[in-house]
């Protein structure tokens, strides 16, 4: 892959600022009676309920056509619903065997076990490769272990559930531990110290969420062995390789901590993060590693996802991200008191508390280790504090994106580029909520395909510049933007809680020609302006060719009540809202049914978008209030 180079050193030398080793203690054993006995009886009771319910479905029965759907036709939900199904109900026996001690799931969690260890690969179809993007392999690869996101995951799983079962496997056979001792040094420190993964980093190819996620199972794989199975340099060894990777990862980042995957993927990437630092710091003596959570850009990545929320669990989303996120949950709670961050832990556990049973139980959750750490944590957050501090605006310079909110709208903005991870081409679009309901939305993702991940990307209508808030250029062929870094913004500005004429402003400008890749498109001037109080703001000035179309998304109906001869158009969306739009000639309106699982989960209902052609004059105003 070339030389290594990394550009920041920061948990590296953290690392080194330790010279010895303790064993791992996040996850109390078994016997550990005082520790589980004094979890809440009340959740205590329904983890054991949970643990009843789960044993009276079936285990999932997986074939190899199971596995080979992928490459046929593309489709990859039916298969992770039967691997991930098993790993739901593993974790579900474990969790209500640790509440209420004894033997009584023992049999069914060994089936479970047993099952797992016997398939044939845990790597994810759709991730069945060696090389990043290439082609996946048909079958699944038992010669040479692939560790994916989910292979790890499984490692871990299995792992930690061997942790905390110990005792009680060791009553009924030895030789169970030694079996998945064996399948772990198989499928997860063999391929780890044998061969380099892409997603291990190099300084050259760029990172993601796959990093920290990965390398915090690799690390729970490994230090929750017993003390015989590996020396203390072998684990010093592993502390050494994680460092490297996180700090790959953490080149990523800008000082402002910004997730260009979105609010969804912090849970994977900031999160895992902290997952990684977490055990790291469990398991080095004296006390200096925890100042890593001290640091300027640990404490931003940690409260970036309080910055990026809106209300309840919605979330200003872009690119793969979906509107509506999952609850927070006793990692952020954890994160935000490492980091003395009491708005992020107030948050986080406020969150928690507003949470369905099945979310706080973590119901679809397939690592054990945030099961345990749940539970751990569980009384604590229901009885902390709320903060009384509120988010301000911010910008995110590394990724142009402006997040302003006050009493009525939280509205964002975006600039950077087109070359994010999980990209959508969306340069220069923006979203609105009002009054904690969506307004000028951004649709997310579709349930993921082969189609997803592929030089068909583009192809799928959600990652499409003409279905985001920006402008499509031409008439016939239209003229739209391209994926890629090099299409981006330019002259971007951010003004946050600027004064003019009595009024507050927070407005972030830019020229977003750049993103398209068309010379006939000599600029396009946008500004998004939130004046407080009062209403929002885009002003946009085109100069150039090419015919100009304006979209905007919106999730409630709009309906057009004038057009004038002079160029205003009046829409009321739904009862939410009423737009204006100055400097159009014509304005349509169509439906967008929401169809897709996944895309339902945020949008309850068919969406709308709006095109407004713009005038001779070339220039637009939408003012939304």
């Amino acid at each position: 892959m070339g030389k290594e180079i990394s550009h920041r050193h920061t948990v590296t030398e953290y690392l080194q600022k330790t010279r010895s080793l303790c064993a791992f203690s996040l996850c109390p054993d078994i016997e550990n009676r005082k520790v589980y006995e004094a979890l809440p009886g009340e959740l205590r009771q329904k983890l054991i309920n949970e643990g009843e319910r789960a044993e009276k479905e079936p285990w999932s029965q997986i074939l190899l056509s199971d596995y080979l759907e992928f490459s046929k036709n593309g489709n990859r939900s039916r298969f992770e619903e039967l691997y991930f199904s098993r790993r739901r109900k593993l974790n579900a026996l474990i969790m209500a065997q640790l509440a209420e001690g004894g033997d009584r799931f023992l049999e069914e969690i060994l089936d479970g076990i047993y099952l797992i260890l016997q398939e044939s690969s845990w790597c994810l179809p759709a991730h069945n490769t060696h090389v990043r993007d290439e082609k996946q392999q048909e079958f699944p690869d038992t010669e040479h272990p692939i560790i994916d996101l989910f292979a790890a995951e499984t490692g871990a799983l299995l792992a930690v559930a061997e942790y905390v079962l110990r005792p009680l496997l060791g009553k009924r056979d030895p030789g169970i531990s030694r079996i998945i001792d064996r399948k772990l040094n198989e499928r997860i420190f063999t391929p780890y110290t044998t061969e380099r993964f892409w997603w291990m980093g190099d300084g050259l190819q760029p990172m993601c969420n796959w990093t920290p996620w990965c390398t915090q199972n690799i690390l729970l794989c490994a230090f929750t062995r017993p003390d015989s199975y590996m020396d203390e340099e072998t684990l010093k060894g592993y502390l050494r390789s994680a460092a490297l990777s996180l700090d790959f990862f953490l080149d990523e980042y800008g000082e402002d901590g910004a997730c260009n995957e979105g609010a969804q993927y912090y849970s994977h990437a900031g999160l895992c993060l902290f997952g990684a630092l977490y055990i790291m710091n469990n398991v080095l003596e004296g006390g200096e590693f925890e100042g890593i959570f001290r640091e300027p850009l640990i404490r931003n990545i940690a409260n970036y996802i309080v910055k990026m929320n809106v209300t309840d669990n919605l979330y200003v989303n872009f690119a793969d991200c979906a509107a509506r996120c999952p609850r927070r949950t006793a990692r952020e709670f954890l994160f935000g008191k490492l980091c003395r961050d009491e708005v992020l832990a107030s948050f986080a556990a406020a969150d928690f508390r507003k949470a369905k049973e099945s979310d706080r139980l973590l119901s679809e959750e397939i690592n054990l280790f945030y099961h345990i750490v749940q539970a751990l944590n569980y009384e604590e957050m229901e009885g902390y504090p709320e903060s009384l501090l509120l988010c301000p605006d911010a910008f995110f310079e590394s990724t142009g994106l402006m997040v302003a909110r006050d009493g009525t709208y939280v509205l964002a903005a975006k600039a950077g580029n087109n070359g994010d991870s999980h990209n959508h081409n969306d340069v220069g679009s923006f979203t609105v909520y009002k009054n904690g309901k969506p307004l000028i939305i951004d649709l997310g993702v579709g349930t993921y395909t082969r189609e997803t991940f592929s030089d068909r990307r583009y192809d799928i209508w959600t990652m499409r510049s003409d279905y985001h808030n920006v402008p499509t250029f031409g008439e016939e062929e239209k003229i739209l933007q391209e994926p890629g870094k090099e299409y981006g913004a330019s002259d971007v500005k951010c003004f946050l809680g600027k004064k003019d004429d009595g009024n507050e402003i927070s407005s972030l400008q830019m020229n977003i020609a750049g993103a398209y890749n068309d010379e006939r498109i000599e600029s396009y001037n946008r500004e998004v302006s939130l004046i407080k109080g009062k209403e929002i703001w885009v002003k946009d000035r085109y100069e150039g060719d090419p015919e100009c179309v304006l979209t905007l998304m919106t999730y409630e109906e709009p309906v057009i009540e004038e057009v004038t001869v002079s160029g205003v158009c009046h829409l009321k969306v739904g009862e939410l809202s009423k737009i204006e739009l100055t400097g159009v000639c014509k304005v349509e309106t169509e439906v967008c049914p929401i169809e897709d699982e996944r895309l339902k989960i945020s949008w309850k209902h068919q969406v709308y978008r709006i095109l407004a052609y713009m005038d001779d004059a070339k220039e637009v105003t939408v003012r939304i209030s």
